[in-house]
């Protein structure tokens, strides 16, 4: 059980004894001035109604009935009601054994236990190059992969391939022009093709290798073939760039091959036939969006057949989210781009009028990403200016930089990328700020290796010398981290994880340049090394659920 449950259970206890009525849920918060306590609630104030007393006096009633807690130094009631709480310094210092001892376990828990996610995110159209958009939403779709399972989830993550439709048909018009152009051939590109100079890379390679040239096929046929080979490449392509970024997907999924050919779309619009959810007007079938009213938030019905007898992309997705997502998974989550607000509420509503249940379907919205250098806006891309592309982006900043960097901010924020920040090696870049604090534990743990000064087992050491307020303040931090992975894991919101960090950083740099850590007296030598072992280790874990490496020497 966690400080925060522990503390939860306390308040239980003490509203229990008093006769007053518990609640739901107890939130707690960190208060930001030291002198309003570690913990604070305000549950006296959520009860007041129910127990029909003032919450001042619900809260006197907890601090009066509070059980002994070895954790809890003192109670105090402050304002109109909120309960802060004051942490004993003693089981501070002392829990860091328990810190010690998990290792790489702290942090992780079950409250996402036995439940199964579907996470896609990416999913960029195979007509071209990742760019990088596609590097944030790779960026913060694998975090929360990471952060889902460290909380017991089965995670699922994908990849959607839009290989069928209306692009699909005009990247291969748009591949089969740049391939005439390299046979020497007149052809120009079609009027909604692909205009980037990747195709005339991707005509070149074809036609090295020596492949068919389909030249007596017929048309349909040769942009078909032509095509898929165009496909498979650029996601081959796209496979290389987020394994070089440290995302590998569980599952590629093709919208030609998993659904289309599949007969799902037919299907699924058979089942919202059944359930009265469609009706024919003007020789199409529409989704009837609107009947479903608030479940909806759609403002107008929904096309899932034209009246030339083509299903619409959209009947297409709620088809495979219906029979392939929830088949096997119990919540349902993508990450899409700025321009998708829109189609969100008809997708939920699909969703729940199939029977899925309200909260089962969740979309993340991410953001658009600004490229500077030194404040001001740049283009990077050496194949077209006006996108840049993920694979420059990786060659100039690295792994590392270019994913703290993206989980700074929250995923539906728009974010302002730095380039001269994220190479910089200062304080100023936030990933060498963090990763820098768990270098500097390393150093030091290798000095003192050379000096033949061992830290005993968790148990054993003696952290009673730990007592200046620094040193407190390190310890309490690391407490409040299962609680933090907990709540992003819940929201949703790696940049938590991000942003903590650098507060732990930012606490630990000014530790080590006022506080010898290794000096004569050695049983205080030993009580810090273990406060530094300590901050290293959750530093490591942090890193890892970002999927950003923890290197020991800088």
């Amino acid at each position: 059980m966690d400080l925060t449950e522990r503390l939860t259970e306390g308040v239980r206890t003490a509203l229990a004894k008093a006769g007053l009525p518990e609640p739901e849920t107890c939130a707690w918060e960190v208060p930001r001035q030291a002198e309003h306590g570690d913990y604070a609630t305000n549950v006296a104030m959520t009860l007041a109604r129910a127990a029909r007393r003032p919450p001042r006096q619900i809260a006197d009633q907890i601090v009066a009935n509070f059980p002994p807690l070895a954790e809890v130094e003192r109670l105090e009631v402050a304002g109109p009601g909120f309960l802060n709480v004051f942490l004993s310094p003693a089981w501070c210092v002392g829990s860091l054994r328990e810190i010690l001892a998990a290792g790489a376990a702290y942090g992780r828990g079950t409250g996402e236990a036995g439940r199964r996610v579907r996470l896609e995110f990416v999913s960029a159209n195979p007509t071209g190059p990742l760019v990088i958009v596609s590097a944030r939403a790779a960026a913060v779709g694998d975090a929360l992969a990471r952060l889902q399972r460290a909380q017991g989830a089965r995670v699922t993550t994908e990849y959607y391939v839009n290989d069928a439709g209306n692009q699909f048909e005009a990247f291969a018009r748009s591949f089969d022009a740049r391939l005439a152009q390299e046979l020497g051939e007149p052809a120009t590109l079609p009027e909604n093709g692909y205009p980037g100079e990747y195709l005339i890379d991707l005509a070149k390679e074809y036609r090295g290798e020596g492949s068919d040239l389909l030249l007596d096929a017929p048309a349909p046929e040769r942009l078909e073939r032509l095509g898929r080979w165009a496909v498979a490449r650029v996601v081959e392509g796209q496979r290389r760039i987020l394994r070089d970024y440290g995302v590998e997907f569980d599952v590629w999924s093709s919208e030609q091959r998993d659904v289309r050919a599949a007969g799902l779309p037919e299907r699924v619009l058979a089942e919202l036939a059944a359930r009265g959810l469609t009706y024919e007007q003007d020789g199409a079938l529409w989704f009837r969006s609107t009947q479903l009213g608030e479940a909806s938030g759609d403002d107008r019905d929904r096309v899932l057949r034209r009246s030339s007898g083509e299903v619409t992309y959209f009947a297409v997705d709620v088809a495979y989210h219906h029979y392939v997502k929830f088949q096997a998974a119990d919540r349902v989550i993508n990450l899409f781009g700025p321009d998708h607000h829109g189609y969100v509420p008809r997708m939920r509503a699909a969703m729940q009028a199939l029977g899925h249940p309200p909260g089962s379907f969740e979309v993340l919205i991410v953001q658009l990403v600004t490229l500077l250098r030194e404040g001001q806006p740049v283009r990077m891309s050496k194949r077209r200016g006006e996108f840049v592309l993920m694979e420059e982006l990786l060659e100039e900043v690295g792994r590392d930089a270019a994913r703290f960097t993206f989980l700074t901010r929250r995923h539906d924020s728009p974010l302002e990328f730095d380039l001269a920040v994220a190479t910089r090696q200062t304080a100023e870049n936030p990933v060498y700020y963090v990763q820098y604090a768990h270098a500097r534990i390393c150093s030091i743990r290798r000095q003192a290796a050379e000096q033949g000064i061992t830290l005993p087992p968790p148990g054993e050491v003696d952290l009673t010398p730990l007592a200046t307020p620094e040193e407190l303040a390190l310890v309490k931090r690391l407490l409040q981290y299962p609680e933090l992975v907990r709540a992003a894991a819940r929201a949703l919101e790696p940049h938590r994880v991000a942003y903590w960090l650098q507060e732990v950083a930012g606490m630990f740099h000014p530790y080590y340049k006022t506080h010898r850590v290794i000096q004569d007296d050695r049983r205080l030598t030993l009580a810090r090394l273990a406060l530094c072992e300590a901050v290293g280790s959750v530093v490591k874990n942090g890193l890892e659920l970002l999927g950003v490496s923890a290197p020991e020497a800088m």
